[in-house]
């Protein structure tokens, strides 16, 4: 394996294969490394002690987690009121980090129980149909957007009166939250799925319409202008000319702001009823599952990996002229 590892300092280099790997390795090894040390590493921090013995104490239950502080005064104040007692006969405990931060290994562990333990009351959703659900949701809003945003971008990039009646709007609109329209959304769609998709939309609609007019706006206009001395023109010109030219970078933006779709997942699933993989999040808090919690968010983040690199590939098979990374 030879690495050029000049390439890796020296502006816009194209890296070897065997940099990328590495590289490409190293980008998921190094928080997941950080994140071992912290959990398995108790000098680096673990804040708290859970309980293996309460040495009396009434309040101290076999893994209970207790402040290090708190833990040690117990043990000073037995040890004032009993100065001969016996090392066995007090607290013990190891040193343990807060709940909320489970190690790697229960995590991954709850990858596999998430998905084969039963939901603890009957009329709670598997953490598939969860899954299934939010990414139902995903999907139809992103359709909508998609339905109305390109056309609109692209109109708004290739025609200036099209740009000056779209775009103001478009952009002082973009500046509002989303989820400010959330209650909105409720009183008009109700309280199902309707609202979580209308807020999907909004977060990706009108950055939609932005991006796919400057996409557009991209096209070498000598393309267009020659269209026009052929005398092709309106809509036949936009099918022919404007849409085949920027087709892979519109497919670019598309797989971009698919991303930023999921971004506003967990607000849109807190509208109206609970669903989705947002409520099993919310219920597995409650419950103080936290390594099923992580388990969840690892989850989305590898569906819409893997959802990326599926859609990547597939825009090197459609645009093989193009570089679609």
């Amino acid at each position: 394996m030879s690495i050029n590892f000049s390439t890796w300092f020296t502006p816009r280099t194209p890296l070897d294969k065997s940099s990328k790997r590495l590289l490409t390795f190293g980008s998921f090894a190094i928080p997941l490394l950080l994140w071992c040390l912290f959990s398995y590493a108790p000098f680096l921090w673990h804040p708290q002690v859970e309980i293996t013995q309460s040495g009396g104490v009434s309040y101290f239950r076999e893994g209970t987690l207790v402040d290090k502080e708190v833990f040690q005064k117990i043990v000073d104040k037995k040890i004032a009121e009993n100065p001969e007692i016996n090392a066995s006969e007090l607290p013990q405990g190891i040193p343990s980090n807060p709940v909320y931060l489970p190690a790697p290994h229960e995590v991954a562990t709850a990858f596999y129980t998430a998905f084969t333990t039963p939901p603890k009351r009957s009329n709670e959703p598997w953490l598939h149909e969860s899954l299934w659900h939010s990414i139902q949701v995903i999907a139809w809003g992103f359709f909508w957007a998609m339905l109305f945003g390109v056309p609109l971008g692209v109109l708004a990039g290739t025609y200036a009166s099209a740009s000056h009646v779209i775009e103001p709007f478009t952009e002082f609109f973009r500046y509002l939250p989303a989820p400010a329209f959330g209650a909105l959304a409720v009183a008009i769609l109700g309280i199902y799925d309707a609202p979580k998709i209308a807020i999907i939309f909004i977060g990706t609609f009108f950055q939609m319409v932005l991006i796919v007019a400057a996409t557009t706006r991209k096209l070498n206009i000598a393309l267009v202008e020659a269209s026009l001395t052929l005398g092709c023109k309106g809509l036949r010109m936009i099918r022919r000319v404007i849409l085949p030219g920027i087709l892979p970078d519109l497919y670019r933006d598309m797989r971009i702001l698919l991303g930023w779709a999921w971004t506003y997942l967990i607000v849109a699933e807190l509208i109206g009823t609970s669903s989705g993989i947002t409520w099993f999040i919310t219920q597995q808090a409650r419950y103080k599952n936290f390594d099923n919690v992580f388990a969840a968010i690892l989850i989305i983040g590898i569906i819409g990996l893997v959802t990326d690199i599926i859609l990547a590939r597939l825009g090197k098979r459609l645009f093989p002229w193009h570089n679609s990374k």
